[in-house]
């Protein structure tokens, strides 16, 4: 009989039918519909690092402890877990994590456990939802606080949601509040990388904001930049071996002045770094901001504030955490994507989807600059 049950539950979450799961798991605990821990495995597979490094230091551990249900929190039975740069930062050591880790900061699948001040919130065992922001995702199970859980429309497929995560609320705070209403509708923007991750977005969003948006990307992914609207498009060729752009193979700086009638841009979004920094110095319009969000191709050294004196230029450098502080702030963005996605206005994809028990490969496909969409692991 329980073996039975476990088959229904696990084609459920291939479906993601949420109210066929509600049904389920009041069944399941004794017609509550908070389900007891106890019912929750003391041990999970999880993706974990135990030292700093290339992406062979993350192993596959099948008995890792499952979290605690901590006050205030749920407790999410993983089915998505969403690849990031900045997980590959915190796995090479670039950014300091206590050791040892479960890789990720975003996730989605359904609530397993509940505490009462979720309940209180409105959180349900069953519900369908996704959520970022919340370190150990690579894993079985996740424990998240309920503040930071968003439920997941049902017009909209658990994949896609999780891909709402830390790149559509990235791009969503980068087109609307990281540059401090310096650049207004009709005015230029450059966004680089836009034929992949955050920044397919970010263009998107942009053009939903009224701006003109200048995008770069590599040759082999100009077909994916191009369907994200830019009003125009600077194409570079690929450093040998990757899907990567060469920087040096297009002189950015002419074309961009050019473009903009010798004015500049009045605001540059670079998840690139260490390979772009300064020609989006550069290509700023007087009092432009210079928002650097990424190290992709390395980390932006540290430079004189002079450097920003010929333009009156502004520089920030932000992170996600701090432009969803509050439930009010995490629901507005969350609630712009949905609906754009839900009225075709937005467009999300999903690239490809490793299974986590492949963790290195994912994070190998994404160094490589492979990506052309959202990558993601599935967790059985």
């Amino acid at each position: 009989k329980n073996k039975n049950k476990m088959v229904a539950y696990h084609s459920i979450l291939r479906r993601g039918s949420r109210a066929a799961l509600n049904s389920l798991a009041f069944a399941n605990c004794g017609g509550k519909l908070t389900c007891s821990y106890s019912s929750v495995p003391n041990v999970m597979t999880a993706a974990v690092i135990r030292e700093t490094g290339p992406s062979s230091v993350m192993k596959i551990e099948k008995d890792y402890p499952t979290p605690k249900l901590n006050p205030g929190s749920v407790l999410i039975k993983n089915k998505f877990s969403g690849i990031n740069f900045i997980d590959t930062y915190h796995r090479s050591g670039l950014y300091k994590r206590d050791l040892p880790f479960i890789g990720g900061q975003e996730g989605g699948g359904f609530v397993a456990a509940t505490s009462p001040e979720a309940e209180a919130q409105g959180v349900k065992v069953g519900d369908r939802v996704a959520y970022s922001s919340v370190f150990q995702t690579y894993a079985e199970y996740t424990a998240v606080p309920a503040h930071k859980v968003v439920t997941v429309p049902e017009e909209i497929p658990l994949d896609v949601a999780v891909s709402c995560g830390v790149q559509g609320m990235t791009a969503h705070y980068l087109t609307h509040s990281a540059h401090a209403q310096l650049i207004k509708p009709g005015e230029w923007m450059l966004i680089h990388g836009t034929g992949s991750g955050t920044c397919q977005w970010a263009a998107q969003m942009a053009k939903l904001r009224g701006y003109k948006v200048i995008g770069t990307c590599s040759k082999s992914k100009v077909d994916i930049a191009k369907g994200t609207g830019v009003d125009e498009l600077i194409v570079y060729d690929e450093a040998p071996g990757t899907s990567y752009e060469d920087y040096s193979s297009v002189d950015l700086v002419p074309k961009v002045m050019e473009i903009t009638n010798g004015q500049g841009v009045k605001c540059v979004i670079d998840g690139i770094g260490l390979a772009t920094w300064e020609t989006s110095i550069e290509v700023l319009a007087t009092k432009g901001i210079f928002v650097s969000f990424g190290n992709a191709s390395g980390a932006v050294p540290a430079f004189p504030p002079l450097k920003l004196i010929n333009k009156s230029a502004f520089l920030t450098r932000p992170k996600l955490n701090d432009y969803t502080q509050t439930r009010e702030e995490l629901m507005w963005r969350a609630n712009d994507i949905f609906g754009w996605i839900k009225s075709g206005e937005l467009k999300v994809a999903v690239d490809r989807c490793f299974p986590l028990d492949q963790a290195k490969e994912g994070h190998d496909y994404l160094e490589a600059g492979k990506s052309r969409g959202k990558v993601l692991y599935e967790i059985n």
